[in-house]
């Protein structure tokens, strides 16, 4: 992690939206290393990944505040006095926005909006860092993807991911409310939501290995995907947070991409035993599957000095020993 990061948050004030999540709570935990006073909103509403268990450890050091960020009145009293927020509340499966788009349109796009009128009114705004994802491309043109590549969601979730983005830029743009946006590949590690498979499959994955269950592979196994460990994602929100070059801006994350099924292969290894095999895609997954995807991350790079540092055998390893310590609690 960067020395100069302790310095840069030691004492600010910061909200984290999303802060019993995956994500969030990873952020949670280092904020809190680094002395910032940390608020966390979460809606804990059960399909979207909210784990109090997250947070263990923090008592007394965080202020939670159970709440829906779709309540206008709760978010305007929660960004006052924020130097930095980072939103990763979000609903984020794209199976549920193909059966409930409309759900996903308030919670990803409509909510986004209140929160940037929230800080808009504010006479200092706090930089905001927004979570998007690489699921706004679609399926790939070219590979590696920058961010020039078009945009061409392949579902609600990804149109309305790509709204929530953008609404970020323009007000950045055009309100004084300096805010980025991190499009997020694969990202994993401990306390992801892995009770089933509508958020992730490397999540699903772990439970399946750790529980002695047989990993399906879904096609020929040979698509593609580049993988973050969390504590490098974590690392990309704070160097997107403070540095005075980010506003306005966009930035792929990414890593070297490997196949579904060396990935899998690679999981049955570490774990010491475990299968794996290949099954048809079921045609809810087939229709909104993107294929290969590898990120070029050159830009995040050049302009924040980040770029993966976990080796992802050393990540794996890390996340499964996790998962068979505390899997009863995810499970």
């Amino acid at each position: 992690m960067n020395p100069e990061l302790k310095i840069s948050f030691s004492g600010k004030n910061v909200l984290v939206t999303g802060g019993l999540g995956f994500i969030g709570s990873n952020l949670v935990h280092c904020l809190a290393q680094l002395g910032a006073r940390v608020v966390v909103v979460d809606s804990l509403i059960p399909e979207y990944g909210g784990n109090p268990f997250n947070l263990d450890g923090l008592d007394g050091k965080v202020r939670i505040n159970i709440a829906d960020m779709r309540d206008p009145h709760c978010i305007s009293y929660l960004v006052q006095e924020q130097d930095y927020i980072f939103n990763l509340a979000g609903q984020v499966s794209h199976l549920d926005s193909m059966k409930d788009p409309l759900t996903d349109l308030e919670i990803n796009c409509r909510a986004q909006v209140s929160l940037l009128e929230a800080c808009r009114r504010l006479s200092r705004p706090p930089k905001l860092v927004f979570a998007s994802t690489r699921q706004i491309y679609g399926r790939p043109q070219y590979l590696p993807v920058d961010e020039k590549h078009p945009v061409l969601p392949v579902d609600p979730n990804g149109i309305n991911k790509m709204a929530g983005e953008y609404y970020h830029l323009l007000y950045s743009e055009l309100h004084g409310v300096k805010a980025c946006s991190l499009r997020l590949t694969n990202t994993y590690g401990p306390r992801m939501r892995v009770r089933d498979a509508r958020q992730t499959f490397i999540g699903w994955w772990f439970r399946q290995i750790v529980r002695g269950e047989e990993i399906l592979v879904y096609g020929d196994g040979e698509q593609q995907r580049d993988l973050n460990f969390i504590d490098d994602v974590v690392e990309a929100f704070l160097l997107a947070a403070v540095s005075p070059n980010s506003a306005g801006e966009v930035f792929n994350l990414g890593s070297e991409p490997i196949s579904l099924k060396a990935l899998a292969c690679l999981l049955v290894e570490l774990n010491g035993k475990g299968s794996f095999k290949l099954v048809p895609f079921p045609d809810d997954r087939k229709a909104i599957d993107i294929g290969t995807y590898r990120g070029d991350y050159s830009k995040i790079k050049r302009v924040l000095g980040w770029e993966p540092r976990t080796p992802l055998r050393q990540g794996l390893l890390s996340s499964v020993e996790y998962y068979r310590q505390h899997g009863e609690k995810y499970w």
